[in-house]
Parts: C-alpha cells; structure tokens; sequence
C-alpha cells in the first residue's frame, strides 16, 4: 500500500468513526470557504460516508474573490448541498470598530491584547523572542505607545464565523468541519483532529489535520477534482482566503496578478485594506510599492 492509500484509508475510517460516535449526518456542517481544502474535504466527505446530506456552508462576506463566489454558486446549481450565507456586517464597518489585521493572526492577538492594557508575561516572551514563534524586530514598534493603528484578529470571526455560528445554531448543526490542516502553520501548527467540549460533545472536526501538499495534490489528481479557477494559469494561487488579505505572505505576488488580471479587485483590496498596506510599505514589510489604477 502506498503512502497516499494509507493516508487516504485511514482519514476515510477517522471520518467513519466520528460519524458512529457523534453522528456527524445528522449534527454537521462542512464550512466551505471554495479554497482547495474544502474543496478537497468535500469529496473525501463523499467518499468516507456516501450519500450524506451534511450541508456545505459558505460565509458570501464581500470581500471574497468573484471567481471563488462563481466557483461555489457553480456547485451550489447542481448539489443541494450548498448554503450561501452572508454576514450582518460590511468589512468597513467591522474593521473600524475591531481592528485592522497585520501580519498573521497569532501577531495581530497578541498587540490587540497589549493594545488592550494586557501586560501578561506571554506577551512579553512574544515581544522578546522568547517564544517559538515571537514578533519580528521589524515589528517590534508597534507594541510601543506611539503606535496607534488599531489591530486585531478578529476580521475573520466577525464577517465568517459568527455568521456561520448563528446558521449553525437556527439549523441545529452544532459540528463545524473543516478542512484546516496542521501543515499550515502559524495558529495551525498545533491543531487538534477534534475538538470537544467538557461533557465530550464534539464541537469542531478537521479531519485533514495531518496530511501534507504531496497528498492533497495526490487526492486531486486520483480524484479528478475540479478546483476554482484561482489555482490554474493564469492566476496559479497556492492560497486563496479574503481578497488582499494582509496575512497572505505571498500578498505582493497576488497583487501583482490581481492588477494584471482583474484590475477591479485589485482597486478593491486597496481600498479595504489601504491603512495596513501604507504601513507595510513604510517599515519594507511584505510590499515594496502600490500601483494606483
């Protein structure tokens, strides 16, 4: 048996044992973001437990790619499946009152809790270098007082989680399932296959948690699976996400292919997102120069 037949048969059989224990069929959701991973995640959804109705859940927040809201609205003609939901809230308004995101979700936590008044030892392994992923030299200024650009982690459970959230609560599908792997990095690094609650209700369940690219990449190609467009030439995205995302590390490649390819989501993100991306350019922090269009 291959590496990639292990891998597969025993995700399959995680997939099949959670089911007999908490009844995923009847009690989960896929969150669906239209990216390569749940994408993946829902034909191995197919695979493990043929026939399921567990619906695919996709958070429509505004500032997704056309393409991807194409790529699901595609999906969602021909499987039931599919639910589109939207959020209460614009992403102006959310980050007005939450904060701006900047660099990675662990870095934009941890200032929004020093910006906080939170002077936690935590936070000062982070500041120091003393922890195993701890803040960049570079960034280092933003944690003095000076610094007044309001920073958080918090974009994405505004505008996907808590819509999501309340979806699960009106429908009564209490299980999120998604396709997050520890491969990742970052918050991920350290991601649990379940998560449970303290009566041993399950909660979250991500059942990729340990497969690596040379397997999705495997899983795609054994599978025939049809990927958004996003992923082929000319675009070539590895990673997908909110439009101009200032937690993409590769951001100033994607805004090179947006100005190029779709100038109007190019002027979009730079609009959503000008605050973090001055600042980016000022300190020579993932973008060298904006193009206006």
């Amino acid at each position: 048996m291959t590496d990639f037949n292990f891998t597969l048969s025993d995700r399959i059989q995680k997939i099949q044992q959670i089911n007999d224990k908490y009844n995923l069929l009847d009690n989960a959701y896929l969150s669906f973001s239209g990216g390569r991973d749940s994408t993946v995640l829902h034909y191995l959804l197919d695979i493990a437990l043929p026939g399921n109705k567990i619906p695919r859940v996709f958070i429509n927040t505004g500032i997704e790619y056309k393409k991807i809201v194409e790529f699901v609205k595609g999906m969602a003609k021909t499987d039931d499946r599919f639910v589109i939901v939207a959020p209460s809230r614009n992403i102006k308004e959310t980050l007005e009152e939450f904060g701006y995101p900047f660099k990675s979700k662990e870095h934009s936590q941890r200032l929004k809790e020093w910006q906080n008044g939170c002077r936690g030892d935590y936070l000062k392994r982070y500041i120091n270098g003393e922890k195993f992923i701890s803040c960049p030299k570079k960034l280092k200024y933003q944690f003095e007082p000076d610094f007044n650009m309001k920073i958080s982690d918090l974009c994405c459970n505004k505008m996907k989680k808590d819509p999501a959230s309340k979806w699960s609560k009106e429908n009564k599908r209490s299980v999120c399932i998604t396709g997050m792997r520890a491969e990742e990095g970052g918050n991920r690094r350290t991601l649990n296959c379940i998560v449970t609650t303290k009566n041993d209700s399950l909660k979250k369940f991500h059942p990729l948690t340990v497969v690596n690219e040379e397997w999705m990449d495997e899983f795609i190609k054994a599978n025939n699976v049809k990927l958004c467009d996003l992923y082929y030439e000319p675009f070539n995205f590895q990673r997908t996400g909110c439009v101009g995302c200032p937690f993409n590390k590769k951001l100033q490649e994607s805004l090179d292919i947006l100005k190029v390819l779709v100038p109007d989501e190019y002027k979009r993100a730079n609009i959503i997102w000008k605050p973090v991306y001055d600042e980016y350019i000022r300190i020579g922090f993932r973008l060298k120069n904006i193009e206006k269009l």
